[in-house]
């Protein structure tokens, strides 16, 4: 009896430890689910609309980075592509706003480079078969307002050691075949 009870206050605990736990979502798509067209290169290449909740004690700004790790083809991976880099979101924040420009983020939030070195969202385009963007965000307990226009790589080497939280958000996307054929 006295397991019972100890094993039903951990599962009370661990359930009670989750109710303000870090996610983030998409009105736009589920969590493993196809992204819209209009996120998307075929589409008007908006902003997909993000929401996140359970932001830890101690943030002192957000990082979002989205990124398709199954370049150039999900068969044969050989590196990921960044579509999105963007930095110092007020911790107070509790999402973006779907559109077609950056005039959408919070006040105070930065852009960093993607890998078509512009420092604006690019959606999914992948040259063939389904892909997966990660859309991951960080709690950090420092604020980056120093760095210029980073990379991927550049803002997390300035964020290493300082993570308190980490939340992804899959989608996928795969091009109709006579557009995938015309991208190339």
């Amino acid at each position: 009896m006295r397991s019972l009870v100890f094993i039903m206050l951990v599962v009370s605990v661990a359930l009670a430890g989750n109710a303000n736990a870090f996610e983030v979502s998409s009105s736009a798509f589920s969590d493993g689910g196809a992204i819209p067209r209009e996120y998307t290169c075929d589409g008007r290449d908006a902003i997909p609309p993000l929401a996140w909740s359970g932001v830890p004690g101690g943030t002192q700004s957000l990082v979002l980075i989205v990124e398709d790790p199954d370049v150039p083809d999900p068969a044969k991976r050989v590196r990921s592509w960044i579509h999105w880099v963007v930095f110092e979101i007020p911790p107070g924040a509790n999402g973006i706003a779907q559109a077609s420009a950056p005039s959408v983020l919070p006040a105070g939030t930065k852009e960093g480079l993607n890998d078509w070195k512009r420092g604006r969202y690019g959606g999914p385009c992948p040259p063939i078969g389904r892909h997966r963007y990660f859309h991951k965000l960080y709690a950090i307990d420092l604020s980056l307002a120093q760095l210029g226009q980073p990379t991927k790589a550049e803002l997390e080497a300035a964020m290493k050691g300082h993570v308190l939280a980490e939340a992804t958000l899959v989608g996928t996307y795969e091009r109709s075949k006579a557009k995938s054929a015309d991208a190339e």
